[in-house]
């Protein structure tokens, strides 16, 4: 199975619909895409491993403070924009992670432009690390909760990747050890009252 391994312990997701493409506007000289990166409390199937959605305001706290990059198919070397020069500008609502770039002048800019026009490039994703999160093993598969990220970059991309899974793998199986810990733990500690109860009673017998 593909997977897209990023340095770090990131995660890759990719919107599992159309771009949402607002518009495309002539503005300084150049063209401004707005859209979403990510949706709220919309669960996708990861290689069939658990279902995963992302709350709202999972975003709010690296929103403050990242310096986060917009990229063409998630490739370093092909920088569309960035939070700290304005040129990339992020934003939280009810929807989720809304994205407005303005594209630069040059090759991927003004290609970007006229694919996104046309409808030849219409996926977006994003890069993170998960910082909060739960995990609900209730049910089958299991389902991932994202609370909190923090976030490195949002892409547009006209082949979306197969979700990175492997980080997400040892987050889940942390989990099921931490679980079966703390059921073993309960468990000693319920025996130990057992035993405690029981030489109670054989003192009280004696």
């Amino acid at each position: 199975m593909p997977t897209s391994k990023q340095p770090d312990g990131r995660e890759i997701r990719v919107l599992d619909r159309k771009l949402e493409v607002r518009e495309i506007t002539a503005e300084n000289g150049g063209h401004t895409v707005r859209g979403y990166a990510a949706v709220f409390d919309t669960e996708t199937d990861i290689c069939g491993y658990w279902l995963e959605k992302i709350a709202p305001g999972a975003f709010t706290a690296t929103l403050r403070s990242a310096d986060v990059l917009a990229l063409y198919a998630h490739r370093t070397d092909r920088v569309l924009g960035r939070t700290s020069s304005g040129t990339l500008r992020l934003s939280e609502d009810e929807k989720g992670l809304a994205v407005e770039i303005d594209l630069p002048d040059t090759t991927d800019g003004r290609d970007l432009a006229v694919l996104i026009e046309r409808g030849d490039v219409k996926g977006m994703s994003f890069g993170f690390c998960t910082r909060k999160q739960t995990w609900d093993e209730t049910v089958t598969p299991p389902k991932r909760t994202i609370e909190e990220v923090e976030l490195y970059e949002v892409t547009i991309t006209a082949f979306p990747q197969y979700p990175e899974t492997e980080i997400g793998l040892r987050s889940l199986e942390h989990f099921r050890d931490e679980r079966r810990q703390h059921d073993r733990q309960g468990g000693s500690t319920r025996i130990a009252a057992r035993r405690a109860r029981q030489a109670q009673i054989e003192r009280g017998i004696g």
